[in-house]
Parts: C-alpha cells; structure tokens; sequence
C-alpha cells in the first residue's frame, strides 16, 4: 500500500510558476512509475505527465510539453512537477499517481491539490 500527498498548489497569475509536491509513504517508492494528472471543473480527468522508477524516462501530455517538467528524487520518496508559463487552462486540481508499470492504470492516487491561474 502506498500513500500519496500532493502539496505545492495554490493561486499564480499566467506566466507565472508553480512547483508540486508529492510525498510518498512506504520503502518501495523507487520501484513506482509516477504520474501527475489534472481535472479541471467539468472536465475528465487527463494526463499531464509520467516518470519512470528511475527519473530517465518522462512523458509528457502535448498541452504542458516545453513547460512542465517531472522530476523525482528517490532518496526523498518525493516526485516534483515544476510548472512553467502557467496559462488560465492549467487551472485544475493535480493528482500524483503511482504503478509499478508504465501503462494507463494507475494503482494509488493522492487527494489531489488546486492550482488557480488567474488571467
């Protein structure tokens, strides 16, 4: 069982800059694909980006490539998402996600955080 915890969102203004957080309970965290997702009110919830246990392999979702980038330090059980030029469309709650493969299902989701980006 692993528990995520999201931390790091909150109110930036386009053009602007946030960086997530996501803490991971447990001792197998480098064993785990992680992945960031995001909902937007109304909307399904979509991909934003993927690691591999390893931080080599990153995947990224076309709207957020060039802007966002995912990292992980393994040390810290901790995957980052620092989110650059941030537009009024990134508005959304963000989910961490964690796998221990690297396809479309995700075992283990954290409660999410809010990021607001005002025009």
């Amino acid at each position: 069982q692993v528990q995520l915890v999201e931390s790091g969102g909150g109110l930036e203004q386009a053009g602007g800059s946030l960086r997530l957080s996501c803490a991971a309970s447990g001792r197998t965290f480098s064993s785990y694909t992680m992945g960031w997702f995001r909902q937007a009110p109304g909307k399904e919830r979509e991909f934003v980006a993927a690691i591999n246990w390893s931080g080599v392999s990153t995947y990224y979702a076309d709207s957020v490539q060039g802007r966002f980038t995912i990292s992980r330090d393994n040390a810290k059980n901790t995957v980052y998402l620092h989110m650059n030029r941030l537009k009024p469309e990134d508005t959304a709650v963000y989910y961490c996600a964690a796998q221990y493969g690297m396809g479309p299902h995700y075992d283990y989701w954290g409660q999410g955080t809010q990021v607001t980006v005002s025009s």
